[in-house]
């Protein structure tokens, strides 16, 4: 079975963990590692011969127009992570729509494929931003995959949606990020932190036990988690684990991941 692997595009400083520590409006002081970070990314997926689904905010698309062509020309798919990384739940439906059209624009600039997908900043598709999925409607999206179905993080998740990749009522589809039903509780294991927490022998376990009851695993990392000399952040403790924890082990176990399971880009997966 082939599963969906995307990559977040963003600089270790975009990140909503950091928002209160670092204001947007500083973000063009800070030191950009998204070059150097992809292109380790970009080196394992060549090793392993994959290809992956990358959902590319428009702030670094804007800044590092070089890195989203090459990514393309490498025949990896160019999705959008909006533009300025605000959460849909601090935006209104126009200003949601102003920051998609000004993001494709971006993108479909530097890009000749079709540019179908979209990814919420911090998977901020709840039940009160549900609106967002008109606007991507009419801006020609075809997928979305914004919803966590689970409950237990405290800041986003779409309980009680569906675990499987499916189709919304107006037609777009839905990829949701893949958690596993253990009891009444969908455990998150396919990437980011939830990736980095786990031992590698239950996030195996995880994948085999998806693939066999539900399908197509739906995988996300960011090139900063390959970067475990990227600046130190003061903030609380729950943040520090959550941003730092095993980002010496991440490339590693990522290459490991790519030997034992099939990938391919959300596109693929789809069918699109």
């Amino acid at each position: 079975m082939k599963n969906a692997l995307t990559v977040d595009l963003e600089d270790w400083y975009n990140v909503h963990n950091f928002s209160r520590a670092i204001k947007r409006e500083d973000w063009g002081k800070m030191e950009p590692r998204v070059e150097r970070n992809t292109e380790k990314l970009l080196g394992i997926l060549s090793r392993r011969g994959v290809k992956a689904t990358f959902f590319v905010l428009g702030w670094i698309a804007e800044r590092h127009p070089g890195l989203i062509k090459e990514i393309a020309a490498r025949g990896h798919e160019i999705a959008t992570h909006g533009l300025s990384h605000r959460l849909l739940t601090e935006m209104s439906p126009d200003l949601f729509a102003a920051e998609l059209a000004r993001s494709l624009d971006l993108l479909r600039g530097l890009v000749s494929q079709t540019v179908i997908g979209f990814r919420a900043p911090s998977f901020s598709l709840t039940k009160e931003t549900l609106w967002a999925v008109d606007v991507l409607r009419r801006y020609g999206i075809q997928y979305d995959s914004s919803a966590f179905p689970t409950s237990i993080h405290p800041d986003y998740g779409l309980a009680g949606s569906p675990l499987s990749i499916h189709r919304l009522g107006d037609g777009i589809w839905e990829v949701p990020l893949s958690c596993l039903p253990l009891g009444k509780f969908h455990i998150p294991f396919s990437g980011g932190g939830y990736f980095r927490l786990m031992p590698h022998s239950l996030t195996r376990r995880f994948f085999l036990a998806f693939n066999r009851k539900i399908g197509p695993v739906v995988f996300y990392i960011h090139p900063w988690e390959l970067d475990p000399a990227q600046p130190r952040v003061r903030v609380s403790a729950q943040k520090r684990f959550r941003h730092y924890f095993n980002l010496r082990k991440t490339a590693a176990r990522l290459d490991r991941l790519l030997a034992e399971f099939e990938f391919t880009t959300v596109r693929e997966v789809l069918g699109l």
